[in-house]
């Protein structure tokens, strides 16, 4: 089965979440919605523990500002085989294959490589909505968190609680998750699922704050064998 969990907040609803929420219970998509937790971590410790996923269970993890555009049948199939080799770890619509001393995944020289991937519309709506490709879809280091999916097991060897280092609640657990299974020895994956993110990302103290974090916890550079 596929389950989903996306962390929301009450008093800031946004006009995607009952567009995505009807999305997935049209696809037989079981969700969660973690309505104003402490922090993404705990959104998604939270919502795991709500749902009761069996193992090999796929756990979607995403935010309440995308709308899913695939076709239902295609999105749940291409889940389901691209998470069906267990050296999967996530696989999300974009990533890199390559993560920089500067922790800043979609640094747009970078992209000018050809060392990102993937692909993401973002806009306000159906109207205003334009592409960001990134790069062909293949193996990839880290995974943008607008969108992650995984299965149960790895959800479990991985951790989703926030680590004792990061001093802020909201950033780059995306990241975190994703590296920590590529250093288990899981293989990450950018994936042809079409999403619509209603945000163009946001640079606050807090994201900088989690950032040196990240960056005195791994080893950096690192890029894909």
């Amino acid at each position: 089965m596929i389950y989903a969990i996306i962390c929301s907040r009450r008093d800031k609803p946004t006009k995607s979440l009952p567009k995505l929420v009807n999305y997935l219970a049209k696809a037989n998509i079981l969700y969660h919605i973690s309505y104003d937790a402490e922090s993404m971590f705990k959104g998604y410790e939270e919502g795991l523990k709500a749902l009761t996923p069996d193992p090999e269970d796929i756990v979607i993890l995403c935010h309440d500002d995308i709308e899913i555009l695939s076709d239902r049948d295609d999105f749940t199939e291409t889940l389901t085989k691209s998470l069906s080799d267990q050296k999967v770890g996530f696989v999300g619509p974009a990533g890199t294959t390559y993560l920089a001393t500067d922790a800043v995944w979609w640094d747009m020289g970078r992209r000018q490589q050809g060392l990102h991937s993937g692909f993401v519309f973002q806009g306000d709506d159906h109207k205003t909505m334009t592409p960001n490709y990134f790069g062909p879809c293949r193996n990839v280091v880290v995974l943008d968190g607008l969108f992650l999916a995984a299965r149960k097991s790895t959800l479990d060897q991985v951790g989703l609680q926030k680590p004792k280092e990061f001093p802020t609640n909201w950033d780059f657990y995306d990241l975190y998750y994703t590296l920590t299974a590529y250093e288990q020895g899981f293989v990450n994956k950018a994936i042809p699922v079409l999403i619509l993110h209603n945000s163009a990302g946001m640079m606050r103290d807090t994201w900088d704050q989690n950032r040196k974090a990240f960056q005195r916890m791994f080893r950096l550079p690192i890029w894909c064998k």
